[in-house]
Parts: structure tokens; sequence; C-alpha cells
């Protein structure tokens, strides 16, 4: 008799019982401003299944995905592929995580990862982006016997306290020092880079090649010079790939978009799970892991509890594979340049709209300050209320009337992040820049329910603050 029989568990059932009470249950026991936030913007909906990039609330209504679960389900949902290796590595009864044996699973997926970074030798497996950033700046700490980590305004890197000391987000940081002494400079600057390394003290240089917040790329050329830069002063890169890998940008990694630039380490994870399967991994050079696992004193200086679970492995193994045979990579390039070139074209068509970029299936729609007194005023009421709202105006109707999920890329910006999953299609397309039509009309029109909304939103700040 398995345990589950014994135990009497129906996970079905339970759900069935009490599912109705998610917002409740989230109120009652978890972070209580995410319902309060989520009735607040008309996002409460309840959604009963997904798949690929599209999923289906209680009256099985479909909703478009852009926003991919913030880029985990790079897949789209439930793919069979990796459905399918979950329930066969849970089959097959594996003897996991014994840590005191070497299971083929991550050396497989090692081999395969390394393979789209031939430069690269060694894998280090975590649960989570946070985790491979923080696994990078230890081992570029201890690799080069320095303290000090250099960073960019406004990047994100995590949220665990060594990646929060290399976030440029001041409202992520707050309250939470003291953090470690890292030194943050703008995105594409070399001149303060090479100011700070001058100092002989940095370890390393952490970036996105496409910032998330905001859905700024570095400028050309600057990872090249930044990379020979930090070099010449004995120090490393580190290119946070979290959201930026894994086909989201139209390369593998998005590093890959200039030629010559080789990252010393390079931290992946959200698409890599399948959506599935927390995972996260570290890659770096050969000398850097021999650093740090210099001896069999140090054989477990560095580790994570769960790190590289079989079920993890075996998603991992399926995302590539996936990848691969659908050839997701260039679909991504070649969709997401559909999207941007469609979008991009409306920027004449709306002063609203001030700005649409990015790079494969990673874009940025950015709104500005119009140049008509009547729209004029409405945005001046809603930046002095709180700047961020307008775009949260254009993501609410795009929900509610569209059935179109996306977000804000960062608080207090005024830009709408589009990171859907990478098997969208044409249809898609149309459908989406067919909803942002309609609703960019409305916005020039300046009376309606969206600037109704806009009000509410102003009063909601001004509680708030």
């Amino acid at each position: 008799m398995t345990g589950e029989a014994r135990s009497g568990f129906d996970l079905r059932a339970l759900l069935a019982e009490r599912g109705a009470e998610r917002y409740e249950l989230h109120a009652r026991h978890l972070n209580p401003q995410l319902p309060r936030m989520l009735h607040t913007i008309g996002f409460d909906n309840v959604y009963e299944r997904a798949e690929g990039a599209h999923f289906w609330d209680a009256e099985g209504n479909d909703h478009l995905d852009m926003l991919a679960g913030f880029g985990v389900m790079g897949l789209g949902r439930h793919h069979p592929v990796v459905r399918r290796a979950l329930h066969d590595v849970l089959d097959a009864g594996l003897a996991d995580l014994t840590r005191f044996d070497c299971p083929p699973l991550p050396g497989l997926l090692a081999e395969r990862l390394l393979s789209y970074s031939p430069h690269l030798d060694r894998v280090f497996f975590g649960n989570s982006g946070t985790e491979a950033v923080e696994t990078a700046l230890k081992f570029a700490r201890y690799a080069t016997g320095r303290p000090r980590i250099l960073y960019c305004d406004h990047a994100f890197h995590g949220l665990t306290t060594g990646a929060l000391s290399v976030n440029g987000e001041r409202g992520f940081r707050d309250g939470f020092a003291p953090l470690l002494p890292d030194t943050r400079i703008p995105l594409g600057d070399l001149a303060a880079l090479e100011r700070e390394l001058r100092r002989g003290d940095v370890a390393a240089f952490v970036v996105e090649p496409i910032q998330g917040k905001g859905v700024h790329a570095a400028p050309p050329g600057f990872l090249a010079a930044a990379q020979e830069l930090l070099h010449r002063h004995k120090a490393l890169l580190i290119a946070d790939e979290v959201q930026t890998g894994i086909g989201r940008t139209g390369d593998f990694y998005a590093y890959q978009h200039e030629p010559g630039v080789e990252p010393d380490l390079v931290c992946v994870a959200k698409a890599l799970s399948g959506g599935y399967v927390p995972v996260g991994a570290t890659l770096g050079r050969d000398w850097i892991f021999r650093k740090v696992y210099s001896s069999m004193d140090r054989v477990l200086v560095h580790s994570a509890s769960f790190g590289a679970n079989a079920q993890a492995m075996a998603a991992g193994l399926a995302v590539l594979a996936v990848m691969e045979d659908e050839q997701l990579v260039a679909r991504a390039r070649a969709t997401g340049e559909l999207l941007r070139g469609r979008l991009a074209a409306l920027v004449g068509d709306y002063e609203l709209l001030h700005e649409v970029r990015g790079r494969g299936l990673m874009i940025g729609i950015e709104f500005g300050r119009p140049s008509s007194l009547g729209l004029r005023s409405r945005w001046t009421v809603l930046q002095a209320a709180r700047k961020g709202l307008f775009a949260q105006m254009v993501v609410v109707p795009l929900l509610r009337r569209h059935r179109i999920l996306t977000q804000v890329s960062g608080d207090r910006l005024e830009v709408i992040k589009l990171i859907p999953p990478l098997v969208i299609d044409e249809a898609d397309v149309d459908r989406f820049v067919g909803a942002f039509r309609e609703v960019m009309d409305e916005a020039h029109d300046g009376g309606g329910l969206m600037w109704e909304f806009g009000r509410t939103l102003v009063r909601q700040a001004a509680a708030g603050s």
C-alpha cells in the first residue's frame, strides 16, 4: 500500500472544497498586501486551467499571457514534453539527493547547458535566480580575493541579502540595511567602470544585458569594452541571464548578441524550470570553480539542499530538448521582431506613446508626456499623484476588457514590459496589437472608463502616501 493510500490525501478534493477561499487564505496567512492590491486594480480573477500561452477563468474565458510568470513560463504552461519527463522521473523512483553519490542527471544537464556557452566549463545548480546570483558573487569574491562588486543603476539581481546588495532599485533596498558595500554605476558608463576598477579591490561587475526594470539594453559595444577593462584589472564579468537567457531575446543568451563577449560567470534560472520545478544555475570557468573547491576539505563549501534534484534536472533537460526541437530561439527572434515592429509603428499615431524597445520577446512600451493641452493636464495629475499610474491605466483594461495579462516593468515606471511565452504566434501578436490600439484610442479620447479608473488610482496613491 502506498503512502498516498494510507493517508487518504486527495488533492483534487481539497481544491474543490477550499479553492474558492484563495483570496481569503492569502489575506489571512500570506502577504496581506497582495490580495488588497489585486482587488484594487481589478486583477482578482480566478483562473482554472492553462495551456501554452493561454489560460482560462472560471467562466471559460480565454486569456492571453504576455507576462509568462515574469519569464518563468518560457515554453508556456504545461508543455507535454516537460510533463512527460516529470512523470518519468517520478515513476523511476530514483535514489535522489543522497548527497554522497554522483547521479547522472545533473551531469547531463550541465553538459547540455555548457554547449550553449563553450567558453565555460562548469555548473553549480541551485534553486532560483537569486541563488544563482549569490553563487556568482561568492565565487567571484573567493576566486579574485577581492571584496567589491560593481552593478548598475536600476539593476535587479534578486532579493536575498547578497543579491539585494547589487540591486539598483531603492524601493527594494529600503529598510534592509546594512547591505554589502558594493558600488553602483550607470549602465553603459565605461568611465565610471574604469574609475572604480582603478581602486584595485573590485572582484566583478554583474550586469543584465537587458535590464528587466524598464527594458533598457546595454549600449552597443558596452559589454565587450567592459569585459576588456575588467580583465585588464583582473576582475570578472558576471552576466545575469536569469530573465534574458534561454532564448528570451532571440539568442540563447542575451550577451551573445554582442560579438566577442565571453562572461566569466553566467546566471540562469526561470525558463530552465519549464514552469514546474524551481531551478537556478551558475555557469563558470574551470579555474574559478577549482579555486572555490580547492581541496576535499572544501568539497561542500558551497551547496544547496535541493540543488540538482532529479525533478529539476529532468525539467531542465526537457526544456532544452524542446528549445531545439521547436526552434524556439529563432521563433522568439522572428515573433519578437514582428511584435516590436508593429508596436513601434504606432508611436507616431499616439502622442502618449513615447518609445517601443527591446530584443526578441522582451519588449518595453514606454509612455511619455503628451503635447496637447487636455491630455497633458490629465497626465500631469497622474504624475503628481504617483509616477507609473498611466502605465497601470493601460494594463488594467488590457486584462479586464481584452483578457490579456501584462504588467508594468517596475514601480514608478511608465513602461509596460512584454515577456510572453516563446511559443506565442502571429495570431497572438494580432490580438495584442489590436487590443492595445483600442486602449490607446480610448486614452487619447480623453474620457470614458479608462480615465475614471485613473482617478481611482490617484485616490489610492494619495491614500497610500
